[in-house]
């Protein structure tokens, strides 16, 4: 079977195509305004907007299934009286559309409290799950071992960004794919120091990062991180291959390998902790 994975153009979403139609979003962070506000920031919900925004995916991709690759909702480890008003309402309209299939992150605990009934919505394992030959898992947690027998594997968690520097010193950052493999190595010599076997397999399988739906999360500047800097054990433990990966901005330009623009003049050089260099 063929499968083929198509970001949305100018959008943190993809289309996964293989014997069914998938649309893929991650980190919508329902009720991130609530937080907010305690903090003394007066935002106004978005859910409505984000909302049209998804369905405006729907009518364009026509998916079977749409794919919530974790942190649906946003405070931990409480759930506030926003995600209590919105989540459901939220999932009830998307699963008109399609059957829904969530992968828990690190924001979605007590998420099942949340899930309306019988409306066609599936709750899976926080550490992933294959559908069709395509590995899920939001990334906050080591992946389950079965996913390195799947072609693709879609993560995200990391809300990927590149952050361009100019000589003023003046910075913007722009969302961007990351895509590169998975480093089978060394996600063995975890399984095994931990006494787990991992499934024989002879594909290594493509990783796509992606962006985080909700504007208001902020992102990690690939090019400015070190593996330390990275969220979830796969990533920081170099399992994910991230200095080769290749990055893409959302409009499908391609900016290259990232241990290249590591190196450009855009990228803001880190400043060295080792004693004695000051």
């Amino acid at each position: 079977m063929t499968i083929e994975i198509e970001p949305l153009v100018d959008e943190p979403a993809l289309l996964v195509k293989g014997q069914s139609r998938s649309l893929v979003i991650s980190d919508i962070h329902i009720g991130i305004e609530w937080d907010l506000y305690n903090s003394g920031f007066l935002v106004p919900s978005g859910l409505e907007r984000r909302l049209k925004k998804i369905e405006s995916y729907i009518e364009q991709t026509k998916p079977d299934r749409i794919v919530l690759l974790g942190d649906i909702k946003h405070n931990v480890p409480q759930i506030s009286w926003q995600e209590r008003d919105e989540i459901p309402m939220f999932l009830e309209k998307l699963a008109i559309h399609a059957e829904i299939d969530i992968f828990p992150g690190n924001h979605d605990g007590g998420i099942e409290f949340l899930l309306p009934k019988n409306k066609g919505i599936h709750l899976h394992p926080s550490r992933g799950d294959i559908i069709e030959g395509v590995g899920y898992f939001h990334g906050h947690t080591w992946p389950d071992p079965r996913l390195i027998t799947a072609e693709h594997l879609i993560v995200a968690h990391n809300h990927p960004t590149l952050r361009i520097t100019d000589c003023l010193g003046y910075s913007t950052s722009e969302q961007v794919w990351v895509k590169t493999k998975l480093n089978h190595e060394k996600l063995k010599n975890h399984f095994e120091k931990i006494g787990i076997e991992i499934p024989e397999s002879d594909t290594q399988p493509d990783v796509v990062v992606i962006p985080a739906f909700n504007e208001l999360c902020g992102g990690v500047a690939f090019n400015e991180a070190i593996l330390d800097d990275l969220l979830g054990p796969a990533f920081s433990s170099g399992s994910i291959d991230v200095a080769n990966a290749d990055i893409y901005l959302l409009d499908g330009m391609y900016m290259g390998k990232l241990k290249d623009i590591k190196k450009l003049s855009i990228t803001k050089k880190r400043k060295s902790k080792r004693r004695g260099n000051r």
